[in-house]
């Protein structure tokens, strides 16, 4: 997929500057390429779920919501930058907007240690899906991590327990929860803000126990098998459709979100107004309800 990827972005920078009569090779070369990107395999959506130019959180934002305002910090250690939280406006409609946080460069990955939360950026999630409740707002969390952090400090500090928190906030809120996957979605510290009446995820997004090379580390003793682990896994939005994980599966236009961020924000602004339009319409019995019977169906047969 690399590869492929390279290449159409070595083919569309000499279109830029090529000459007319210099044009037909090259897009016909081009077409070729983008054929190839419509039968990936699960190691391929990976590598795109995990693209550098992927459109993070913060872009999501920007481009989805109006009057934003980040609320920072868990009032009870430190302010975590892997967890952005905050209030906007959804098409006119407050809303609460919970999820992870990666960077762009080296010391933005570092300052939001590379999206993978603390226990402090969970009990903030909390602190703010608390608020929107009191307050009558849906939440809406966007899922993008390699997982939590597990580093010795965060384990001190309760990391267990706040994702523990976290899912049993989620499961209680009296107000619409939707998720969103949009990159990796690995282990607790995914499901930490998966909990929802409905799941939405990218086309090329993946949403699992643990990382491919985690999964082949701990079952064969070798991570260079994460490409077979990835087919084993069953951790696409197709195969995740499939078992009732998931909702809805927001295409992404061809060769990845990162080619046209335009056209994914569209795709991903319609299929957001029109769940939380029929969420809206549920009382809060109904509501809460529903959600505990999603949860009780997935794997059933």
């Amino acid at each position: 997929m690399k590869a492929i990827l390279e290449q159409l972005d070595a083919v569309e920078a000499a279109l830029r500057s090529a000459e007319e009569a210099e044009r037909g090779p090259l897009l016909v070369r081009w077409a070729e390429l983008l054929e190839r990107c419509r039968h990936l395999t699960p190691q391929d959506r990976v590598y795109l779920a995990r693209h550098p130019r992927r459109p993070r959180i913060g872009e999501t934002v920007n481009a989805l919501f109006t009057d934003f305002f980040e609320q920072r910090g868990d009032r009870l250690c430190r302010e975590d930058a892997s967890i952005l939280c905050g209030i906007g406006l959804f098409q006119g409609r407050p809303v609460t907007i919970v999820g992870h946080r990666k960077g762009r460069t080296l010391e933005e990955n570092m300052a939001c240690n590379f999206g993978m939360p603390g226990p402090e950026g969970y009990r903030k999630a909390q602190r703010v899906m608390r608020q929107a409740e009191k307050f009558g707002r849906p939440v809406i969390t966007f899922i993008d991590t390699p997982g939590a952090y597990p580093g010795v400090e965060a384990e001190e500090r309760g990391q267990g327990e706040a994702i523990a928190g976290s899912l049993a906030v989620l499961s209680g809120l009296r107000v619409p929860v939707i998720a969103v996957v949009i990159g990796e979605g690995n282990s607790g510290g995914a499901l930490a803000l998966g909990l929802a009446d409905r799941v939405l995820m990218l086309e090329n997004a993946y949403y699992a126990v643990l990382s491919p090379e985690g999964f082949s580390s701990i079952l064969w003793k070798d991570p260079s098998r994460r490409g077979e682990a990835c087919d084993v896994m069953k951790l696409t939005a197709q195969d995740l459709m499939d078992f009732g994980v998931i909702d809805e599966i927001i295409q992404e236009p061809l060769g990845g979100a990162q080619r046209d961020h335009a056209a994914l924000f569209h795709a991903l602004d319609g299929a957001l107004a029109r769940t939380l339009d029929a969420l809206s319409f549920m009382g809060t019995d109904e509501l809460l309800a529903g959600r505990y019977e999603k949860y009780r169906r997935i794997g059933r047969s």
